[in-house]
């Protein structure tokens, strides 16, 4: 929809992540677990591949919607990665309004019931720029302060100029392979993108034994996904068209 009235790709993933955010079935926003302290703590990640620039935030517990705060670091350009009390600090020098922490634990009932897991998307608007963004609540329990491959440029979240990945799964895994910049290193010409997802998620399988997904655009515009994990809900549209799905 965004796309349609003229956004960019950097526009649509937010637009995507922040609906998924906002929904309590997801593990990122109001949906994430709580870490051992039971507290929230939220990570994402954003990167525009028509420059390079990208931004993420870790381990944040007053910001309902973390992609977009992810989003101005990006734009602000002076780091790429900012962190707990100081990308809280950042936030309100840069008028974005913090949450109390309550409104988040309150907002999912059953927050004891599974999660769906990370939320990502990537996107190729029509000037041909690609863009990809990621966010999640991590996993259940987690020790406090422990950041996961979706805070990460190259392992949960990258894209460039002829592609946009976005991953899931446990962080650790991913984070050992570099999972996101992985997929874009064996994107190759006449390789159809599914089989180089497939063999991405094989490298990971293979060198850590962890679980994961990943959902890729290539120059082409064509969409690739794969996991080892028992469901990884998906969608896309293409051109306007209608929308597909896939669990």
């Amino acid at each position: 929809m965004v796309m349609t009235h003229g956004g960019s790709a950097v526009d649509a993933v937010v637009a995507a992540v922040v609906t998924l955010e906002d929904n309590p079935l997801f593990n990122a926003g109001v949906g994430s677990p709580t870490n051992s302290d039971g507290q929230i703590e939220l990570d994402a990640s954003i990167m525009d591949g028509v420059r390079g620039d990208a931004g993420a935030v870790a381990s944040v517990k007053r910001i309902k919607n973390p992609i977009r705060l992810a989003r101005r670091v990006m734009q602000d350009q002076r780091h790429i990665l900012l962190a707990a009390e100081g990308a809280e600090r950042f936030a309100r020098a840069h008028g974005i309004t913090l949450c109390d922490p309550q409104e988040l634990i309150n907002a999912a009932p059953g927050r004891s019931e599974p999660r769906h897991g990370t939320v990502g998307c990537v996107a190729r608007d029509h000037a041909g720029r690609f863009a990809a963004a990621t966010s999640t609540g991590g996993i259940a329990n987690k020790y406090p302060g422990r950041v996961g491959d979706s805070a990460l440029i190259g392992c949960g979240t990258f894209a460039n100029r002829s592609s946009g990945v976005s991953c899931t799964g446990i962080g650790e895994a991913i984070i050992r392979v570099v999972l996101a910049k992985t997929v874009v290193d064996l994107i190759r010409p006449g390789v159809p993108i599914q089989v180089t997802a497939k063999q991405a998620i094989g490298i990971l399988a293979e060198q850590t034994g962890g679980e994961g997904g990943v959902i890729v655009i290539n120059e082409c515009g064509d969409v690739g996904y794969a996991r080892n994990t028992t469901h990884m809900p998906v969608c896309w549209v293409r051109d306007g068209g209608d929308l597909v799905t896939d669990i």
